[in-house]
């Protein structure tokens, strides 16, 4: 159950792209731009690499990769990213937290791709034989196995008083996972598919459970510079493109992903067989879901203040192609 080097020096290559980000004298063109994109663990970059979205634009990219959606929105936070795509709930969680995240562009999430996972012959059957058990949650308070964690607690029967929850990065819960040393495990893929590849046994995945959208925010900061905000309105639309070329094109994309990941042909293909290739705007729909995620990790004390999710969207920059 052991992460791959090379995807793990993936994230450590994301994380040295950031260095030197910034720009000292204020842009004058597009040219003079550079975009920030954050990623997690190279499954958009791979995308936009595939499909050649970008080979194009007017302006610069730069990639920075993550663990996690909780250190991607950290990065925004400091102003080190100009975008972020991740999960609806930790969007919300970040919005919460004082992240300048904007969500712009909606993504068709997988709820499949989250889930709890029990090691290689562990007695464990159900999410109700977790009681007072280890239930390690990745990465976060608030993101989206953490989502998955609540509410297949709440469908057991069961509260988070109920076990021994505890939150870790998806490479040292993994660690932990693979020594024996968690009892469960709740994560999302690519880590939920190699976790699955080396025999672990899903006790409840996220259908039923977590939203049906992915979220691509921009940094607020980066949406109030005219130059940076007319690349970001660009890079949608690339982004878009991007995301309808891997739907046309799975086998190739597939291809670009396993090079960027070194992950195994097996479990690249798991991975991308349970992800959606659709992008749509920040609907009517699609904000109202948000909100209730909002709502529900109010309820479950995640949250301490009510989001205005409407108030935080950056509607006006996408616009379906």
């Amino acid at each position: 159950m052991r992460m791959t080097r090379a995807l793990l020096a993936v994230l450590a290559a994301g994380l040295l792209a950031m260095t030197g980000c910034s720009t000292e004298e204020p842009a004058n063109s597009l040219s003079d731009v550079t975009l920030v994109l954050g990623d997690q663990a190279g499954g958009l970059r791979a995308r936009v690499e595939a499909s050649g979205a970008f080979d194009d634009a007017p302006y610069r990219i730069k990639w920075a990769n993550f663990q996690g959606a909780a250190p991607l929105f950290e990065a925004m936070r400091s102003g080190d990213v100009d975008t972020a795509t991740a999960a609806d709930a930790p969007t919300v969680q970040a919005i919460a937290g004082g992240v300048p995240a904007r969500p712009a562009l909606a993504t068709a999430a997988s709820p499949s791709s989250t889930a709890i996972v029990v090691p290689p012959g562990s007695p464990i059957r159900t999410v109700a034989d977790l009681r007072g058990k280890h239930l390690v949650v990745s990465t976060a308070p608030g993101s989206v196995s953490h989502y998955t964690a609540l509410g297949a607690l709440e469908e057991a029967g069961l509260t988070p008083q109920d076990v021994q929850l505890t939150f870790s990065l998806p490479t040292d819960a993994q660690a932990g996972f693979s020594a024996g040393h968690i009892d469960a495990w709740a994560t999302f893929d690519p880590y939920l598919a190699i976790a699955e590849h080396a025999g672990a046994r899903v006790i409840r995945d996220g259908q039923g459970i977590n939203g049906r959208n992915g979220i691509l925010s921009v940094s607020a900061t980066a949406a109030a510079d005219p130059l940076k905000r007319e690349a970001l309105a660009d890079a949608l639309r690339r982004f878009e493109a991007a995301w309808r070329w891997s739907d046309q094109n799975p086998a190739e994309y597939q291809r670009v992903y396993e090079k960027l990941t070194s992950l195994d042909p097996p479990v690249a293909q798991q991975i991308l067989t349970r992800t959606k290739q659709e992008t749509r705007p920040l609907t009517d729909d699609v904000v109202a879901d948000l909100q209730a995620v909002a709502d529900r990790y109010l309820e479950a004390g995640v949250l301490r203040e009510p989001v205005d999710v409407a108030g935080a969207c950056e509607r006006d920059l996408y616009r379906a192609g």
